[in-house]
């Protein structure tokens, strides 16, 4: 007895039963797997035998006689594909019954088998990362479906850990929390009250990267948060690192003078370089590492052809590549050099799902010059 709810059950035992709905029963026959039952039988089963019609099939084969259009035959065909399809009839009964198709159905049951029932019926957004097809829109409905409140914990991990996805795909390798909030918020329907419990669980359970923003902030300004799924913290600081080791090394190329090969280079061009692009071209010839940036029409083009002039002068080894086929082609046209894309350069292999050419076997070349580096995503 409980003092504020009154008479309570003590439950020492129990066994989930399997959940059907006319809707369900009817879906699941007419998916093809039952031999003898197409959507058109499956619809006159169901008005023949309601809630029950699973228990004939099952128990009282013979009575599916009553059925116009269902002789011996058929009923033998029926009873047989129903007893190959025991193992995985509850899973799609549970399923269908919840607003999953039958495609979908079967691709969840060759995933989890006989747990199928037990984890979507735990966590149906489990179903977004593990079965290809399924989206967190999907997961959702059906986790609707089972009953999971709108606001709940396991629902509020999905929508952030689906939001993060969403702005990668976007270009964003990660979110500042005021962002995703607001993100959380549209997609889930939900208050942001709900929102840090959800984030603190995530980072417990290292599915997010959580990282304090300070540098560049007014004095006004608190701490920001960024948030990062761990694949894309991975691949920023991975990239900064070997950014930052690889411009820890002396430059490949000895230029004495690179002032002079600059006066040098203007006047066989016939160019006027700006201030920027001299530092530019001083640069690439005495950096390791160089990254020039710019808008459309800010003379990159032209320093990479003053840096290219230069080295052909000295008689380095170099090579052009570019992200994409088109962007190699332009490359190629703009400098009169022969530029290759990416994976061409890098000797990229199906058999080996990766490239040949990596730090074992690394390039045999003085300069590299790759030219929209900006398409090239943080992965």
């Amino acid at each position: 007895f409980h003092k504020k709810f009154g008479q309570q059950f003590t439950v020492s035992d129990y066994r989930p039963t399997i959940p059907a709905t006319l809707n369900g029963i009817e879906r699941y026959l007419s998916s093809g797997l039952i031999k003898g039952i197409g959507p058109v039988m499956a619809r006159r089963l169901v008005k023949k035998f309601g809630l029950g019609t699973m228990d004939v099939i099952e128990r009282e084969s013979k009575r599916l006689g009553e059925v116009d259009g269902i002789g011996p035959k058929r009923i033998s065909m029926i009873e047989k594909a129903w007893d190959e399809q025991k193992e995985i009839r509850d899973v799609m009964l549970f399923l269908q019954s919840h607003g999953v198709s039958a495609n979908f159905a079967a691709k969840i049951f060759k995933k989890y088998g006989n747990q199928s029932v037990e984890i979507v019926s735990n966590n149906p957004y489990s179903l977004a990362s593990d079965i290809f097809g399924i989206g967190f829109k999907s997961a959702d409905r059906i986790a609707k479906n089972l009953g999971i409140e709108p606001g709940s914990l396991i629902r509020v991990k999905a929508g952030i850990i689906y939001s993060l996805n969403e702005l990668s795909e976007e270009g964003h390798v990660f979110a500042p929390l005021s962002v995703l909030t607001d993100r959380c918020q549209k997609l889930l329907d939900i208050h942001s009250d709900n929102i840090p419990e959800a984030l603190s669980k995530l980072k417990e359970e290292s599915s997010i990267i959580v990282e304090t923003m300070q540098e560049g902030l007014d004095k006004a300004e608190k701490e920001r948060q960024a948030i990062y799924l761990p694949f894309m913290y991975t691949s920023e600081t991975g990239s900064a690192k070997v950014l930052k080791m690889l411009n820890s090394f002396p430059a490949n190329l000895k230029i004495i003078d690179p002032e002079k090969e600059l006066e040098w280079v203007q006047k066989q061009l016939k160019l006027n370089l700006a201030e920027n692009q001299k530092r530019a071209v001083i640069g690439a010839l005495t950096s390791k590492m160089m990254i020039v940036t710019g808008g459309p029409g800010t003379g990159k083009t032209t320093i990479v052809k003053a840096i290219l002039e230069i080295l052909q002068k000295k008689h380095a080894k170099v090579q052009l590549a570019a992200p994409t086929g088109r962007a190699t082609k332009r490359l190629t046209e703009t400098t009169g050099m022969e530029a290759k894309t990416i994976h061409r350069l890098l000797e990229y292999s199906v058999k080996e799902r990766g490239f040949l050419r990596n730090t074992k076997k690394p390039l045999s070349l003085d300069v590299l010059i790759v030219d929209e580096a900006s398409m090239i995503d943080i992965l």
